[in-house]
């Protein structure tokens, strides 16, 4: 199942252009860091990482718990669909993307669960629908995940911001705090932690990268619906700190 929907994120025409068009917006006219398909393979594999790492420590997923999954596959299903399509709304403005972004997908949804899903119930293929429409418009930074599945993505969005990602804005002339913080980072590991059950470690070569875990990736721990299951480490030339719990 899993493997049928990646296929078809990859190759469904309109997906693919509703993400080029996300970048044009965001990259080409906002200056913003990437939000094209590299975006949407980081986040929807550091996304399923997150997943496995709670639900092995004992978290019940979400759908599973209210009967809107029948299995952890399809509970995973929607964290890959949802992490996937999160930015789609940015093909149309970066203002309310989010919400955008959740009304796109709909029709898009509904036409992978008929290529990917041909017997399944249409009630089922509503509830997981919704569900994933949920996740991808809980990625907004003040807007509170209601799902242990919204909250991983939510959570995996805010992690992909490794040098790499802010080189972007970075050449094109955006030179602010958001754009030196983000060139700080180098690294961004996900692992099994000890004071929660997963840690997302941190790697930098100057301290000003602080700006960045501090602007993106903690506010959204703080509305992931799961934020004591997650601890973050900075690691600065070799020494690490916890920032977050504080």
């Amino acid at each position: 199942m899993l493997k049928k929907a990646y296929d078809f994120l990859e190759q469904d025409e309109e997906i693919q252009t509703l993400i080029k068009m996300s970048n044009v917006m965001a990259v080409s006219r906002l200056r913003y860091n990437d939000h094209g398909v590299v975006h949407s393979r980081i986040v929807s594999g550091s996304a399923l990482e997150l997943f496995d790492i709670l639900v092995e420590a004992g978290l019940k997923p979400s759908t599973i718990a209210y009967g809107t999954a029948r299995s952890v596959e399809e509970a995973k299903l929607v964290v890959l669909v949802a992490a996937y399509l999160h930015d789609i709304g940015n093909s149309v403005h970066r203002v309310d993307h989010e919400y955008v972004g959740a009304l796109l997908a709909k029709d898009i949804i509904d036409r992978m669960f008929r290529e990917i899903l041909p017997n399944l119930s249409p009630a089922n293929k509503y509830m997981l629908r919704h569900e994933i429409m949920h996740a991808i418009y809980a990625t907004e930074t003040n807007t509170r995940a209601l799902t242990l599945e919204a909250g991983v993505v939510k959570v995996a969005d805010g992690t992909d911001m490794a040098e790499g990602r802010a080189r972007i804005p970075y050449k094109m002339g955006k030179l602010d705090m958001h754009s030196v913080s983000a060139i700080s980072i180098k690294k961004v590991e996900i692992v099994k932690g000890s004071e929660a059950p997963a840690r997302i470690r941190i790697y930098m070569n100057d301290s000003a990268g602080l700006f960045q875990i501090e602007a993106v990736l903690k506010p959204k721990i703080l509305t992931s619906g799961f934020e004591r299951y997650f601890e973050v480490y900075m690691n600065v030339d070799g020494k690490e700190l916890r920032i977050y719990p504080d």
